[in-house]
């Protein structure tokens, strides 16, 4: 049998590290992304033969370059997941921020994911994940450019789902929406239900095994994307 090629874009850390390991241990050639080679090089060589790293940052404007090149050393790809993300609080709407968490979020995931899904429609088959967040569920006046890439994120890869079955083609597309995951991502005051980024991990493998179109992580954080959808403006803008 042959095994799976699965390309993780941002696996230096957090949940995409966590997914990069789940899917060595399963037998499965993964091309690893970052902008750290050394914490690359250290899933290599904790896989050796399963993990083949490919240093470099989403928003350089070399996406494409490097990722073809990471797909003829893995020799091909069955399965992509965009891990990447950017997203600092914003109290005084610092434009710097907000640039870097778009270049990352909605410049990179695009050019990224664009790629991906013209290379499954000429492939016949494949499947694209990305994790956006809870937060794209409503914006928030503390991170208003995280949420609304996130957002962003979130409705491309729904635009994706429709065009695929439109097209009538075999690609699966799955939008993983985390809660509060305890990686260095996570910031800010009020967090709950923490998750362990093991579990998180684990969870979003079940979730891609069963080619999913929507996740949430953990699971009970449907609950809070129902009350966020359905809460009035004049109430969420107390909390929002």
């Amino acid at each position: 049998m042959q095994k799976q090629k699965v390309i993780i874009i941002g696996a230096s850390s957090g949940m995409g590290r966590e997914l990069a390991k789940l899917y060595a241990k399963n037998n499965c050639i993964v091309g690893v992304t970052g902008r750290r080679i050394h914490l690359l090089n250290a899933l290599r060589d904790e896989f050796p033969g399963n993990i083949i790293p490919e240093c470099f940052d989403v928003t350089s404007g070399e996406n494409l370059e490097h990722l073809k090149y990471l797909i003829q050393q893995t020799g091909g790809m069955d399965l992509l997941i965009y891990c990447s993300g950017s997203g600092e609080p914003s109290e005084q709407l610092d434009m710097e921020i907000d640039s870097r968490t778009v270049k990352t979020n909605v410049a990179g995931f695009t050019e990224i994911i664009n790629f991906a899904f013209n290379y499954f429609l000429k492939q016949g088959s494949g499947h694209i994940a990305a994790i956006s967040s809870i937060a794209a569920c409503r914006g928030s006046s503390h991170a208003p450019a995280y949420s609304a890439s996130k957002a962003f994120m979130s409705n491309y890869m729904e635009g994706l789902f429709i065009k695929a079955s439109k097209l009538k083609c075999s690609i699966y597309t799955t939008d993983i929406q985390p809660g509060f995951v305890k990686t260095s991502m996570a910031k800010g005051y009020g967090q709950f239900w923490i998750a362990p980024v093991e579990k998180a991990a684990a969870q979003i493998y079940a979730a891609l095994a069963a080619k999913k179109r929507k996740v949430y992580i953990t699971k009970r954080w449907r609950i809070i994307a129902w009350l966020m959808h359905a809460m009035p403006l004049w109430m969420y803008k107390k909390i929002g």
